[in-house]
């Protein structure tokens, strides 16, 4: 190498590393002056992503809230307060046919009431009949007395008769109680008159707060909606009339779509039976819960009681033709918008795009052109610069290196912290030569001082 083609360029060099000495930092305009630092610091690497990947992520709205499908209908079971209950036959989840049977009462009681009253008739029934005996032997001994005696014989018959119009009546009212009795003991089984789930038992006839409730229910199998719940602190963030997607905990591609019809702010959900914050022993504070129903489009494919996540409808789930990105990977630049993408040579570079359309509830962008979905990508964090190391594995990525250090301003690295054994590898007498740099050559020894500038 002609060490007499010292030029401009190992000025320019050497006037660069003094002044990185003293604060200067790199510009975009001095590193595409100096390709050579283009490849950027050894440790920095960057983990970017397919394109196609990254807009088969879902990233719709943040707040997900739980909810249960459940019947437009319900079926109230109400039991005898004065009745016992012996049995009850289903649970809380269990699907229950039409007519089948819910709980039973306790008939032990009654079937003594109704052998104490059979008893009682008999012990009635006795008495009519010595009372009848007593009447028509009366009536014959008046048939056989003297005139004078015959009307002591009638009143006599006559209260006899009164007694037996008295044991008749309590024959007939012990009747009707036995009656009542074999009734009660008949209908023992209270059953369903849906088919449906039931949703809640409520042994003691109220609620978890202290509401009276009914002793059962059901939701009815129909028309479904979905039940969600939202506490005091977010409750803002639903109106009535909101749209709405439902979504399977199970399998998230199925999704059914919906409206909030009801936000029903007059019957809180907290637990303990408070309406208002509670601090726990722990200090910790819990807020009151309120319902909100969802009316669904359609109901295909939901079953009663199944568990949901229910999201605000963001256009989320709308297919889009062509390439869309979102807006949080492209820099508006002043002339052209651009995206930071690997390379062939799997070093980050800048990839000025055209946007078509903008989807502003999703933020997502059409690339019209300029990157395709086979394109790996990253989110233009500062301070990337061109050359940087990508890598598909974040493993791979050391956090601890300057590009993942900058101070709090986002400045540039400085000069004389680029200015290492990585930017210039090789061994001292290793020569550096930049072509055409403002129209001269230079040729650097670094074992040399000597230097000599040609035009």
């Amino acid at each position: 190498m002609n060490r007499k083609k010292a030029g401009i360029v190992i000025g320019t060099v050497i006037a660069i590393a003094a002044l990185g000495g003293t604060g200067f930092y790199f510009r975009e305009e001095i590193k595409e002056m100096l390709p050579f630092f283009q490849d950027g610091s050894a440790e920095d690497r960057v983990f970017v992503e397919k394109v196609s990947r990254v807009m088969n992520q879902y990233a719709g709205p943040s707040n997900r809230y739980n909810g249960t499908v459940e019947s437009q209908d319900t079926f109230e079971v109400n039991v005898d307060s004065n009745r016992k209950v012996s049995e009850i036959k289903v649970a809380v989840g269990d699907v229950v046919e039409e007519n089948q049977t819910l709980l039973t009462y306790d008939t032990s009681e009654l079937t003594m009431q109704i052998a104490q009253a059979n008893l009682e008739v008999e012990s009635i029934n006795n008495d009519i009949a010595n009372y009848t005996k007593q009447k028509e032997t009366l009536e014959q001994e008046r048939e056989k007395a003297a005139e004078s005696e015959k009307f002591s014989y009638t009143t006599q018959i006559q209260n006899i008769e009164n007694s037996i119009a008295q044991k008749q009546f309590d024959l007939e009212s012990k009747q009707l109680e036995i009656s009542k009795f074999q009734k009660q003991v008949s209908n023992s089984e209270v059953k369903s008159k849906v088919a449906g789930v039931v949703r809640e038992i409520n042994e003691k006839g109220m609620d978890a707060n202290g509401n009276t409730a009914p002793f059962m229910t059901i939701l009815k199998t129909g028309e479904y909606r979905v039940k969600g719940s939202i506490d005091e602190q977010n409750i803002w963030t639903l109106s009535e009339g909101q749209a709405v997607v439902i979504r399977s905990r199970v399998d998230e591609t199925k999704t059914w779509n919906g409206t909030i019809s009801l936000i029903d702010t007059e019957k809180p959900q907290e637990s303990g039976g408070s309406n208002m914050y509670a601090s726990s022993s722990d200090g910790a504070m819990t807020a009151t819960k309120y319902p909100f129903y969802i009316d669904l489009e359609t109901a295909d494919g939901l079953i009663l009681g199944q568990h949901v996540y229910i999201e605000l409808d963001n256009g989320q789930e709308q297919v889009k033709e062509g390439l869309w990105l979102y807006g949080s990977y492209i820099v508006q630049d002043e002339d052209q918008p651009y995206v930071w993408v690997a390379n062939d040579k799997n070093r980050l570079e800048k990839r000025y795009v055209e946007l078509g359309e903008y989807d502003e509830a999703m933020d997502e962008y059409e690339i019209v052109s300029g990157l395709t979905g086979d394109d790996y990508v990253t989110w233009p964090m500062p301070g990337l610069y061109e050359g940087i190391v990508t890598v598909t594995d974040e493993a791979e990525v050391d956090y601890s290196s300057p590009l993942y250090n900058q101070d709090p301003a986002g400045t540039e690295m400085p000069m004389d912290d680029m200015y290492t054994e990585d930017l210039y590898p090789g061994e001292m007498g290793t020569e550096y030569m930049v072509d055409e740099m403002m129209g001269t050559e230079a040729v650097m020894d670094v074992e040399t001082s000597d230097t000599e500038v040609t035009e």
